[in-house]
């Protein structure tokens, strides 16, 4: 059984920083991607649905997936009674239609086992032409989460990038738009966030 790590934060998880931080993501994203009210998009790592509820209007049909029930629980809480958000609680390579026209990700990628398996298999479920929004962290020390261990302490930009094109994609952007700022150790750290969009071949 996997030991669901989101459980004792989930309650909490919505709070004013990560509130602010979707909006910097969803504001880029929205500058790059124009939503059709015919797509059906998936959201990997959803958490709470910061950032996928916010996309639901846009979109024809929502996929919101994530590993962690705890933080479900909270977003199935958000939902409405006519909503067209479907819930996968589970990993991304659980969907296996290839009917995708919008994969987008926001500080998830990180949690990722396997990314170079992740692309493969997002190519696999997008339509050709589906674009994909990814916004994670800049490759960092580890002190991010130093009290959490995680497959991946950030991106570097480059090398994702020639992840994305190997799996099948065309890289469009690839941008920095935040800075997280945090006190670490007594010492104030930057943390850049960066925010990739690609286009499936």
């Amino acid at each position: 059984m996997t030991i669901d790590t989101f459980k004792a934060r989930a309650a909490q998880w919505d709070n004013p920083n990560k509130i602010a931080r979707t909006q910097k993501f969803l504001q880029e994203m929205w500058l790059h991607v124009k939503p059709s009210s015919h797509w059906k998009a998936f959201e990997i790592g959803t958490g709470t649905g910061l950032v996928g509820l916010q996309v639901e209007p846009l979109v024809d049909k929502l996929i919101l997936e994530d590993t962690s029930e705890a933080m479900l629980e909270v977003l199935k809480n958000k939902l409405s009674s006519n909503s067209k958000v479907e819930i996968l609680h589970g990993e991304l390579f659980d969907y296996q239609k290839a009917d995708i026209d919008f994969v987008f990700s926001a500080m998830a990628f990180h949690h990722l086992p396997d990314v170079e398996k992740a692309l493969q298999h997002i190519a696999r479920i997008t339509k050709p032409g589906a674009l994909v929004a990814i916004g994670d962290l800049v490759t960092e020390d580890g002190s991010f989460h130093r009290f959490e261990p995680i497959p991946y302490c950030g991106f570097d930009t480059t090398s994702l990038s020639n992840q994305f094109v190997q799996a099948g994609f065309e890289v469009k952007l690839v941008k920095v738009y935040n800075v997280i700022s945090r006190n670490v150790d007594e010492k104030r750290t930057d943390y850049e966030q960066f925010i990739l969009i690609a286009k499936r071949l």
